[in-house]
């Protein structure tokens, strides 16, 4: 059984409009830097393609796979949109505001927690906890979307979608334009049988496959895994709680595995949670 919208709604939704103006931002941007940079051209027109995607996504007379597409394209973006700021820069790395953040960090927490915390408490256990969750962020985001599809709630579907495209694109945007590279690039990394680990592993080669310099502040991982689990209980109760947890200990793991400052995981938590408080609140 097909999942069918319950009452009539218009052609375009917010989540569009969040997704079109995100695609003409980035893609302004991206024309600008590709006079310097020949090889970001393309990020731009890949960028302004969204639009006519948009359009044709949103058809009608979709069968059950354009409607699936249709609820979920923002998401499935995510990962190509996530590359391409790291393109964006060019071939050069551009300059960034660690000096700043790590005051911030200094002044709030008293230090360098990101540096300073598995060093001061190196633990096999965590490291091997902590990382698999800093992993799940794969499957947290994701979740909600295919669970909501597969009980037919279009309405908790459609929120789940916009609240966590608009986190993404909150963050993204952010990255664009105040680039942070992160403790995983500024601080000496992590060495040893600490990040011999197999969940270790996996985390260290899914970064060297996807990792975008200057996108550490507000933390995306953080923010758009709040978004998931935020969403999901609102929709969910069981699957909310489960995603919470699992949420939480990623914010840990953000910080204990040296990924990002723990101010940026603070950030990623305010987006995330607000997103989440706005939408939810708004009825969309």
């Amino acid at each position: 059984m097909a999942v069918t919208d319950p009452a009539p709604s218009p052609r375009y939704r917010l989540v569009d409009g969040v997704t079109a103006l995100y695609a003409v931002v980035v893609g302004a941007v991206a024309l600008r830097v590709a006079p310097a940079a020949p090889g970001v051209w393309w990020v731009a027109g890949a960028h302004f393609l969204i639009l006519p995607l948009i359009w044709m996504v949103r058809r009608p007379g979709q069968g059950r796979v354009g409607r699936f597409i249709a609820e979920v394209y923002p998401i499935a973006l995510i990962a190509a949109l996530y590359t391409a700021l790291d393109l964006l820069r060019g071939p050069t790395r551009p300059a960034v505001h660690d000096a700043l953040i790590q005051g911030w960090e200094q002044a709030v927490f008293g230090g360098q927690p990101s540096r300073d915390w598995w060093r001061a408490y190196p633990s096999l256990f965590w490291s091997t906890v902590l990382h698999g969750a800093y992993f799940m962020y794969y499957a947290i985001v994701p979740l909600p979307v295919l669970w909501f599809w597969f009980r037919k709630d279009l309405p908790a579907l459609r929120r789940t979608v916009l609240i966590e495209m608009t986190a993404f694109v909150f963050c993204y945007l952010w990255f664009v334009f105040f680039p942070v590279a992160g403790p995983y690039y500024e601080f000496a990394r992590p060495t040893g049988a600490f990040v011999q680990t197999f969940t270790a592993r996996l985390v260290y080669g899914a970064l060297a496959t996807g990792s975008s310099y200057g996108a550490a502040f507000p933390s995306s991982h953080v923010a758009a895994s709040v978004a998931a689990a935020g969403s999901a209980w609102l929709g969910d109760r069981r699957l909310g709680t489960v995603l919470i947890v699992f949420a939480a200990l990623l914010t840990v793991a953000t910080v204990y595995c040296q990924m990002h400052y723990a101010i940026d995981a603070t950030a990623g938590l305010l987006v995330g949670g607000c997103t989440v408080w706005a939408v939810g609140r708004s009825g969309k």
